[in-house]
């Protein structure tokens, strides 16, 4: 391979990318978003500085299935998404993630830093119920409910826009060959070309079970807010760099 054709390659391993070039296209994404209150002392832990808390003591834990996502194929995942602020801007920080799919894995990582383990989510609808698991390791971690399609919210334009439009930080982490930070960056993201096809809200109850490599219970649920239900189109474009812990 000459230097031009190495440059040119979307990821590794050489003869087969992980994943192709983006922006990556979603169809259909679908979140289950149970909101809840929770321990402030965890929360500010969890965020890295420079973002703050913004003191709502507020943890949102999502399920998102994607059947029909371009590069990456049909997965679901599932983790913990903590509300922030960079300055005075409105910001979520995703501090956990699971999903059951190599090449999101992969590129999540390695593109935009998310927080992404390998772990078996589920997503689906219960006879009237729409319902999120997550195991890990053979153990079941999270379960997740929600009245299916409780209460229509498709026509408050703001409540999707703030959930899914809403800018998103990661805080990105790769080593160099030795072992030593290569990049340190928070990382933000914006979805791009929503479509909107449904927005639910309604009652919800979620129950964590501690478990070492899936520590989703280092949250605790403190009381429960309620849950959204979104499904929409929507992109996934590169992000930019917030700020460089290296620089």
């Amino acid at each position: 391979m000459t230097p031009e054709q190495i440059l040119a390659l979307p990821a590794m391993p050489p003869g087969n990318p992980s994943y192709p070039m983006g922006p990556y296209r979603f169809v259909d994404r679908e979140y289950l978003i149970i909101a809840y209150e929770s321990d402030p002392g965890a929360i500010r832990e969890a965020v890295p500085e420079p973002l703050e808390p913004d003191g709502s003591n507020r943890i949102l834990y999502e399920w998102i299935r994607m059947p029909d996502s371009s590069g990456f194929g049909d997965y679901t995942e599932s983790g913990v998404v903590i509300p922030s602020l960079w300055g005075d801007e409105p910001v979520n920080f995703t501090a956990q993630m699971y999903l059951n799919d190599e090449p999101p894995i992969t590129a999540g990582r390695e593109i935009w830093g998310f927080p992404k383990r390998w772990g078996q989510p589920y997503l689906g609808v219960e006879t009237d119920t729409l319902t999120g698991t997550l195991d890990y390791a053979g153990q079941r971690v999270a379960m997740g409910t929600m009245g299916y399609k409780y209460r229509d919210l498709a026509a408050d334009a703001d409540e999707p826009e703030s959930a899914v439009a809403k800018t998103q930080v990661n805080l990105k982490l790769i080593p160099d060959v030795c072992g030593r930070p290569e990049i340190a960056q928070l990382v933000a993201y914006n979805m791009t070309d929503i479509q909107l096809k449904g927005h639910w809200g309604g009652p919800a109850r979620l129950h964590l079970v501690p478990h070492v490599n899936a520590p989703v219970a280092d949250f605790p649920v403190h009381r429960v807010q309620g849950g959204q239900h979104i499904i929409a189109d929507m992109t996934l474009p590169y992000g930019r760099v917030l700020h460089d812990y290296l620089a």
